[in-house]
């Protein structure tokens, strides 16, 4: 059975959440239909002619690519003047787009992971926090005997989880008083007669994005026609992601020796490197893509050595004068490593939910430079 459009997206977006995304990013359904039907999507790094046509002769309803098909608002839609061009051959072709860009880049297990994972960093933290989850204290009363039953639908829909713990709650015991009045249908008690009732106060914590789908969990399974219950918001903080990842090498070596390190684990034709040859590094920061606006805190991180793309001549003046290294790897060869990943996940989503979904990995090399 194919998949609605609509059903990808879900699923990319409870992996690379649309509030990871940096202000402007053009994320989300850029082309198509949410409704469209899908039984064959092409995973790729960026939208090129050379790439739709590639889709047109697999015959995918989508793409889903990491870069967006427009960085500015488009002011027309003339398939004579790029990027419009590209989106009226979608159209034509009956292909839908979707991209994931910044979100994926901090998402957990999105590009910056995957990239310290290839280069076999260890000890591995955000290089800069930009979104921090809030957290809630759910209260609800509860007659005795229907405890358990609560408890685990609020746990299941995502409530409970402190650390690597989960099921995590406080229960005490107390008594609950209610009148029921004229057009109530009590559970427990009779119509106007006050009720004194054994109960259990349960309180877990819930993240921001899992409390509607907890309440609506716990309400459903709640025996009482009117459920007594509070939300409080708390101070504690929550689970962070960010862009960049700082970590350090199993061992350390020398600048060159890393930066050769960086093009074998990326399987590259060339890097480009700044810093002393045999300087020591141990340290290392990264963030894929053109990211040298992080300098500073690769810098402010104690990293030896700062892996990214899209490295200008000014910047790495500056670089040298701050004391750290640099691997530019480019902005094709940081972040190509999120294609098949993307790819693993949906066909494993499209598993789990017993759909007929073929996703394929793009063939297409988008990178528009080449070395001598």
């Amino acid at each position: 059975m194919p998949v609605e459009c609509r059903t990808v997206i879900d699923w990319m977006q409870e992996w690379a959440r649309p509030e990871f995304a940096e202000e402007g990013d053009r994320i989300g359904l850029l082309v198509g239909s949410p409704s469209q039907r899908v039984k064959k999507l092409l995973v790729t790094l960026e939208v090129t002619d050379e790439v739709i046509a590639e889709a047109s002769a697999v015959g995918a309803d989508l793409v889903v690519s990491h870069h967006p098909l427009f960085r500015d608002p488009l002011t027309s839609l003339r398939d004579d003047l790029y990027p419009a061009s590209l989106a009226c051959k979608l159209v034509k072709a009956g292909i839908a787009l979707f991209a994931a860009h910044t979100n994926l880049d901090a998402a957990p297990g999105g590009v910056n992971d995957i990239l310290a994972e290839r280069l076999g960093l260890i000890d591995v933290e955000l290089l800069l926090s930009t979104h921090e989850e809030k957290l809630y204290k759910v209260v609800v009363f509860v007659p005795e005997g229907h405890e358990d039953e609560v408890r685990r639908a609020m746990c299941s829909a995502g409530a409970g989880w402190i650390g690597n713990y989960s099921d995590c709650t406080f229960q005490v015991a107390g008594t609950g008083t209610f009148r029921p009045l004229e057009g109530t249908s009590p559970f427990i008690g009779e119509t106007g007669r006050l009720e004194k009732v054994g109960e259990l106060r349960i309180e877990t914590i819930v993240p921001e994005r899992k409390l509607p789908e907890v309440l609506q969990r716990m309400i459903a399974v709640h025996p009482y026609e009117e459920v007594a219950y509070d939300v409080y918001p708390l101070k504690n903080r929550g689970k962070e992601t960010g862009l960049g990842r700082v970590g350090r090498l199993p061992e350390r070596m020398t600048l060159a020796t890393f930066a050769g390190h960086v093009k074998k684990c990326l399987e590259l034709d060339a890097v480009r490197f700044v810093g002393e040859p045999d300087k020591t590094v141990s340290r290392v920061a990264l963030c894929g893509g053109s990211a040298m606006v992080l300098l500073q805190h690769a810098v402010r991180a104690g990293a030896d050595v700062y892996v990214t793309g899209d490295v200008r001549h000014h910047g790495a003046l500056e670089a040298m004068a701050r004391g750290i290294a640099l691997v530019d790897a480019g902005h094709y060869g940081t972040e190509r490593v999120v294609v098949p990943a993307i790819a693993g996940y949906l066909e494993g989503r499209a598993k789990e939910a017993g759909c007929d979904l073929e996703v394929v990995i793009s063939r297409v090399k988008t990178d528009p430079f080449r070395h001598l």
